[in-house]
């Protein structure tokens, strides 16, 4: 079922207009509001047939859409992930995001503060041995609370991405599917292949012609993080009253 999915999505992709990823390299929206949507993925190729006209994607190579591996750091008590479940709006995630075919590797500290708007601080890393990497100790603990010593790998997750870009390059939105999990403290797995995260990435308020979009399939925005959502998937013995919702819609999607 998957794969002709994919199979039709590549096709719709094939037909925009691309932009590159040096060009892209002006449109970094590292200080912005993020709106999320929660999609079925037999969904994505109408709403790609819809965007064709106003967006481009952004190609790597040859490809269309890129290959993503995440790995996230919490406490022993999985302070950042409690945090988020008893409704803190200010909150922080670190992790490690590798661009596969890019060959790009990054430590990364995600903040959000009380107005909805997102931060994210990065460096180049080699590895994901931060811990003996001299230059991640210092950036962590100029960029977070949090100490190296008091954070280990909690979550790994993986999934293909699509950017999109508006014509007007003046908007960023990502599109993620075929999201997989895998705890690093319990081992366990879980996949949510009918999903797609549509997350529309704006300096300001500005007009979005993907949100319109949205709306005329009946999407309403309902945010979600992959790895809280991660976490709940993989993790039996974790409170998760706030996203009991969100998985329930999911499950039904």
């Amino acid at each position: 079922m998957l794969k002709n999915i994919v199979n039709s999505i590549d096709e719709k992709l094939s037909s925009f207009d691309a932009i590159t990823l040096e060009e892209m390299s002006g449109i970094r929206l590292m200080n912005r509001i993020d709106t999320k949507f929660l999609v079925n993925v037999n969904q994505l190729p109408i709403l790609l047939d819809m965007a064709r006209k106003d967006y481009y994607v952004q190609e790597i190579g040859d490809l269309r859409k890129a290959f993503y591996r995440t790995l996230y750091y919490d406490t022993s008590e999985a302070t950042m992930y409690t945090v988020h479940q008893n409704g803190r709006l200010n909150r922080q995630k670190i992790r490690i995001r590798e661009y596969v075919e890019s060959g790009l590797m990054f430590f990364e500290v995600k903040k959000k503060n009380n107005k909805g708007r997102t931060s994210k601080k990065r460096i180049t890393v080699e590895n994901e041995d931060v811990k003996s990497n001299q230059a991640a100790i210092d950036f962590l603990e100029e960029k977070s609370i949090y100490k190296m010593h008091e954070v280990d790998f909690r979550l790994r997750n993986s999934f293909f991405r699509i950017t999109l870009v508006n014509r007007e390059k003046s908007e960023r939105l990502t599109i993620d599917f075929d999201i997989n999990f895998e705890n690093c403290v319990t081992g366990n797995k879980n996949t949510i292949s009918k999903l797609c995260i549509v997350e529309v990435k704006q300096d300001g308020n500005a007009h979005s012609h993907f949100k319109d979009y949205l709306m005329s399939l009946r999407i309403k925005r309902r945010s979600v993080s992959k790895y809280c959502l991660g976490m709940v998937l993989t993790d039996p013995s974790i409170k998760y009253n706030r996203f009991k919702e969100k998985v329930r819609y999911i499950e039904k999607l």
